[in-house]
């Protein structure tokens, strides 16, 4: 984030564990403090109901650290050119910097609890110093909490650090394929695919995204998803139309509704096509992970059928 912001080499200031901060201020009070101790950046606007309801829980939490972590709020409104910077697309997002990078973070209102936790998380991240991780760890945690809340745009930037800082990191490329494949861009996808070594090309993060590059591969061009589900509509007891909506969904990077078609042939004829909706869906579920909520879910709902 410093190259965006251009890091430079003034000294951190003092002053109050909570301020608001501009695009002025952002170098000094941001990327120059951090370099003692852990800086929370809230963005957050007037008209945000919920920033409102997380701002003050922040500050709770920032004051009882004694000094160990500060914070700074920057209204998106008044600082617009810093959010777009920043790449904030949603309201209230948190990052927490240390050493002048950002090593955690989240988006929207979360419980007290878990603010307590991020908190802790910061304390103990400068308690074990600089040397605790390496930076392009810190990048690939922050990428994939972005990619979590759908934010693809800059959990790509995120991973594109992280793959910068270390060429052979296989989450850094692995998570960055994945953006890139939410984006439309299959061909860099694979391009940044081809950047992971030899000896590594079996590690589990990087065969999820495979998976889910050999589907978007597989299913691009053909009908438009309005004209697969009219035919599906018109005759639901039609499996090769339902499958061919399968292939527009998975297209289109609809995976859950793909995986509900696909349950719902395997539930009308499991041995259909040669189990042709059951292969389908376990590369889904490779491609999502078995981390994935859609992916336990359409697991529960497949062992219902098959053993009903």
């Amino acid at each position: 984030m410093s190259e965006i912001l251009g890091m430079g080499a003034s000294a951190p200031s003092g002053g109050d564990a909570v301020k608001d901060v501009t695009i002025e201020t952002f170098e000094q009070e941001v990327l120059n403090a951090s370099m003692n101790v852990p800086v929370i950046v809230d963005f957050w606007a007037e008209w945000c109901g919920p920033c409102k309801t997380l701002g003050p829980m922040l500050e709770r939490a920032v004051h009882a650290t004694q000094g160990k972590v500060r914070m700074v709020k920057i209204d998106i409104d008044k600082n617009q050119m810093l959010a777009s910077q920043m790449r904030i697309q949603s309201i209230p997002t948190v990052y927490g910097f240390f050493q002048g990078r950002p090593v955690d973070g989240f988006q929207g209102a979360v419980p007290e609890s878990e603010i307590k936790q991020f908190v802790e998380r910061l304390v103990q991240a400068a308690a074990g110093g600089a040397d605790a991780t390496g930076p392009e760890e810190d990048y690939v945690a922050v990428g994939q909490q972005a990619l979590d809340n759908g934010d693809v745009a800059t959990a790509a930037q995120y991973f594109a650090h992280a793959a910068q800082q270390d060429g052979e990191n296989v989450a850094a490329l692995a998570g960055l394929a994945r953006c890139q494949l939410a984006l439309g861009d299959a061909e860099q996808a694979k391009q940044t695919i081809a950047m992971v070594p030899e000896d590594k090309k079996k590690d589990p993060a990087l065969s999820s995204v495979i998976a889910a590059l050999s589907i978007a591969e597989g299913h691009q061009g053909g009908e438009d998803l309005a004209t697969l589900k009219s035919k599906v509509d018109a005759n639901p007891a039609d499996l090769d139309a339902q499958f061919a909506l399968v292939g527009g969904y998975l297209g289109a990077g609809s995976m859950e509704p793909a995986i509900d078609t696909l349950l719902d042939i395997i539930e009308r004829d499991r041995d259909w096509n040669e189990e042709a909706a059951r292969k389908k869906l376990l590369t889904v579920f490779e491609a999502l992970g078995h981390a994935h909520p859609a992916t336990a879910a359409g697991r529960r709902r497949l062992s219902s059928i098959l053993f009903s």
